[in-house]
């Protein structure tokens, strides 16, 4: 039997604004954290991310690599972003061309949801279990696989 390799998660090479609360265990590395943020335990976010003043990200989510979520925003227990789209079928070694998800500010992201490369514009509420395949470009309600417009807010 061998012996495992074991990697210590953490804290990391982070940039991070005043008043910042991250709950352990978390692995955070190579991102920014603005003003006021809350991070939730059992979270990864992942570099080149940015999580925007006054936002929350609740426990278990997951955010990759080229995420920027906007200021006074809520993302809900267990939301996963993924931005390899496995385009030639396998995972993509090259973070060139991975793709990039934008939040908007005062968005509301419902547990469980599953966001890939999209825009969600300012103001936007995704439901719980959601999975936005599309970028979201007027002010809403969303739910659904795939997600949709449910009404304008």
């Amino acid at each position: 039997m061998g012996t495992p390799e074991i990697r210590q998660t953490g804290i990391n090479n982070i940039t991070c604004g005043e008043n910042v609360v991250i709950c352990q265990p978390a692995n955070l590395y190579g991102c920014t954290l603005e003003d006021d943020v809350f991070i939730g335990p059992f979270v990864e976010i992942q570099r080149n991310s940015v999580i925007g003043a006054h936002s929350r990200v609740q426990s278990h989510s997951f955010i990759c690599e080229y995420v920027t979520i906007g200021q006074h925003c809520f993302i809900g227990h267990n939301v996963t972003f993924a931005n390899d789209l496995f385009r030639q079928g396998a995972p993509d070694p090259d973070p060139a061309s991975w793709g990039r998800t934008r939040i908007g500010h005062h968005v509301s992201i419902g547990s469980g949801s599953t966001l890939l490369a999209v825009t969600v514009c300012d103001g936007a509420v995704i439901g719980a279990g959601s999975v936005v395949t599309r970028s979201i470009e007027v002010k809403g309600i969303y739910a659904g696989n795939p997600a949709r417009l449910l009404r304008r807010l």
